[in-house]
């Protein structure tokens, strides 16, 4: 009997070598007269431990990492496709600490499933939402999301059961779903490991949306710099060509602009435009890929959709806290002993992301500040790690939870560096629609240069300017880049002396 071993292929892993970590496991195993099936499957998002090779064995998977192709030959010698042991050896996968901790809800499927087969996800419980959707009304199916409490992943929280309903009730002849896989935030990873390592969910959530609202088709809008994504969509796509039945979803790859995350500037670059921001309203819920009502939602939020489709919706809501329900699959990047994905209940503090999962800092020293919500997120001093990590807690801390990207510094980070660097990228990546943005960011680099250099009366400057680009900028590019601005003013005053 054959004997299966598994060799993730996402990006993370194949940057470590997993390539040749999978042919030299196949080499050894013929010089030795074996020969186990090998599948590539994903990341189960443990970055620090890739390569994660993984054997099924009669006790369930062992894992052993990280694998290098010098390892190879002493895990045969050690019995490895028996699960025996090596210095490398993890133990039953689901039993490592960092995965055990963890409720994993949209991601479960992460690591497990075969991304180019079909039958593997529909034999791991996929499809069951779609099914039960198909045997629904549209508008029940809208009302199982809204009784959910399903936010928008990707930053904004808008209630997503509410813009289905508005999408369904808009009357028109076309109605489109469009999945925002721009994602560009720093520190965020959680849509480029879905697409890798569970394609099949991203559509089964595209295809139960498309139902809801009654949709002639959709596109996924994928981040340019994501070629593995893209190959793995495309072949997920040809696979459930049938298992769709009849409907239509297409990959686009994205423009390469960090303000095409913006949904309408995304849908401008859809039409096959230069990604600008559009005036709102309409909305595009309203009005919105080629003046028709559309459903944008990003991959996490429609990869959440069949797990509520299949469970129903009290299932998802008796997770969380307050308004934030569910999960949220947190990403731990920037100087941490164990960067990754940890998919958790809303409802647990910063501490203990950085601490009981991230293991600290990796240079040793201790964490002065975290940056939460991508690059227009606020810096939280540590004072802050005990705060909860819900949508309206961090709000009311003038901080935002964004796409759920955590970036730890230690106490050797310049915190005015990072302030000018946020305006930096803004005058960046700006569209140059709006004035308080394209100029705003510019003169703030400007202004950071003096008061760094010892002018006085810029930090007063800058916090105007700062308040300016808050309220007159058109979109979230504008308006939120002052955040790590003005939080690292805040709560790192002496950096900038």
């Amino acid at each position: 009997m054959s004997v299966t071993v598994f060799v993730p292929r996402d990006s993370t892993a194949l940057a470590l070598d997993a390539d040749a970590v999978a042919a030299a496991v196949l080499a050894e195993a013929r010089r030795r007269g074996a020969d186990p099936t090998l599948v590539r499957n994903g990341s189960r998002g443990l970055f620090w431990l890739e390569p994660l090779l993984e054997v099924a064995t009669a006790a369930g998977r062992i894992a052993y990492g990280p694998v290098t192709v010098a390892d190879v030959p002493g895990l045969f010698d050690a019995g490895f496709l028996a699960g025996g042991a090596h210095r490398s050896r993890q133990g039953p996968s689901e039993a490592i600490p960092y995965l055990a901790r963890q409720r994993r809800v949209t991601m479960r499927r992460i690591g497990v499933v075969d991304p180019r087969s079909l039958s593997d996800y529909l034999a791991n419980g996929g499809g069951e939402g779609l099914t039960r959707a198909r045997a629904m009304a549209p508008a029940d199916i809208v009302r199982v999301v809204i009784e959910s409490g399903l936010r928008g992943r990707g930053g904004a929280a808008f209630p997503t059961g509410l813009k289905w309903r508005t999408v369904l009730d808009a009357p028109a002849a076309r109605k489109y779903i469009v999945c925002n896989a721009d994602e560009g935030d720093s520190g965020t990873f959680a849509d480029r490991l879905s697409m890798e390592a569970d394609p099949f969910g991203l559509i089964e959530g595209i295809a139960i949306a498309g139902l809801a609202v009654g949709a002639s088709g959709a596109y996924i809008y994928v981040r340019s710099e994501y070629p593995h994504a893209l190959a793995a969509l495309d072949a997920a796509l040809a696979a459930a060509t049938d298992w769709l039945d009849g409907f239509r979803i297409e990959v686009r790859k994205a423009a390469g602009a960090y303000v095409c995350g913006e949904e309408t500037a995304l849908l401008e670059s859809l039409e096959g435009r230069r990604g600008i921001v559009r005036a709102k309203p309409p909305l595009p819920a309203v009005a919105g890929l080629f003046g028709q009502p559309t459903v944008v939602n990003n991959v996490v939020t429609l990869a959440s959709v069949p797990d509520i489709l299949a469970r129903g919706a009290a299932s998802y809501r008796e997770l969380g806290v307050d308004r934030s329900r569910g999960t949220l699959p947190f990403q731990l990047a920037g100087n941490l002993k164990h960067g990754g994905l940890v998919e958790v209940p809303f409802g647990r503090t910063l501490r203990e992301l950085l601490y009981d999962f991230g293991g600290g800092s990796r240079s040793g020293r201790p964490l002065r500040a975290v940056q939460v919500g991508g690059p227009l997120g606020a810096y939280l001093p540590a004072s802050r790690f005990d705060t909860v990590l819900d949508y309206e807690t961090l709000a009311a801390i003038g901080a935002t939870l964004g796409h759920g990207g955590i970036v730890a510094f230690d106490d050797t980070v310049d915190m005015a560096k990072q302030a000018r660097h946020a305006m930096a990228f803004c005058a960046r990546e700006s569209c140059g629609k709006c004035t308080p943005c394209r100029i705003g960011a510019t003169r703030g680099v400007e202004v950071i240069d003096r008061l760094r250099g010892g002018k006085p009366g810029q930090s007063e400057l800058l916090r105007s300017l700062c308040d300016t680009m808050i309220h007159g900028s058109q979109c979230a590019m504008g308006s939120m880049t002052p955040l790590p601005v003005l939080s690292a003013l805040d709560h790192f005053p002496e950096d900038f002396r």
